[in-house]
């Protein structure tokens, strides 16, 4: 990426005021006053537990903080507005290409610690997500040490990798795809949601490795070991890897981003392909993902 542009579509909040969490809301003694206050009033345990949901007591909190960033940091905000830029040229020749008019490029904010999006507030724990409602991409560049540090996924490309699936999210909304699928979810019990959920997931991994393969068309982007570094990344994000890795079983019913091996498939498609059109991951039977 050295010597690319940067995207004009980067909204840096960091310095915001909003920092790293500071602690749960309230704490034990947050409850105990709710609770008291609660019984009280004459109020039983089912009011109590209401109450302690709704007042914010067990919340995470945020710190105001006077953010600075590491050279780390600065090195990263910088890596990722290439990479938004990247995803605008490649969409924007596809697009137009495709006959799908002209592409409307997603804002990213850039935050750390919390942050407030039309979608409600997120945290760092969230990792990077897209938000229709304004159509941004929201990612705590922290989220790539962590992937460092917590799953052994590494590399400029898998970083890339998460971004150009985020921002695959933005095609899949200007395609009518993700309202759509957000239609069928909200008709259907948890189990069948969280299919359509991973149908939307790994066509967003999909349109991830179209977009690596149409820049590295443009611009000889991809070196050794890029491709491979964002399989593995791909391997390690999958709902079964994660779920084994917290709680030592996996819950197939509650996956609404697929296994490792879907994830890495059609990433990988998408690389292999560079076209869009092979994308599609609603019509084949959920179990043929």
């Amino acid at each position: 990426m050295d010597g690319r542009r940067q995207s004009g579509n980067i909204d840096d909040r960091r310095r915001s005021g909003i920092g790293r969490k500071a602690g749960i809301g309230g704490g034990i003694i947050g409850v105990i006053i709710v609770a008291a206050v609660t019984l009280f009033s004459g109020g039983g345990i089912g009011d109590v537990l209401s109450n302690i949901a709704g007042s914010g007591a067990l919340q995470p909190q945020y710190a105001q903080t006077d953010y600075e960033p590491t050279a780390e940091d600065e090195q990263l905000a910088v890596f990722a507005s290439q990479v938004l830029a990247g995803t605008e040229d490649v969409w924007t020749q596809e697009f137009r290409r495709q006959g799908w008019g002209e592409y409307e490029a997603p804002k990213m904010v850039l935050f750390s610690g919390a942050v407030n999006s039309a979608c409600g507030q997120a945290t760092s724990q969230t990792g990077p997500f897209y938000c229709s409602a304004d159509q941004t991409v929201y990612i705590d560049l922290d989220f790539f040490k962590d992937m460092k540090t917590n799953i052994g996924a590494d590399g400029e490309f898998a970083y890339a990798y998460v971004i150009a699936h985020e921002v695959g999210h933005h095609v899949q909304y200007l395609l009518g795809t993700l309202d759509e699928a957000h239609s069928q979810m909200s008709r259907l019990s948890e189990t069948e949601a969280n299919k359509i959920s991973v149908r939307l997931e790994l066509q967003a991994d999909f349109l991830a490795g179209v977009w690596a393969a149409l820049d590295n068309r443009m611009f000889n982007s991809i070196e050794p070991g890029d491709v491979e570094n964002a399989v593995d990344a791909a391997s390690k994000i999958g709902d079964d890897y994660l779920q084994r890795k917290a709680y030592g079983r996996e819950m197939p019913d509650s996956f609404n981003h697929g296994r490792s091996e879907q994830r890495v498939r059609w990433l990988t498609k998408g690389i292999q392909t560079g076209n869009p059109n092979y994308g599609d991951t609603f019509s084949i039977a959920y179990s043929q993902l």
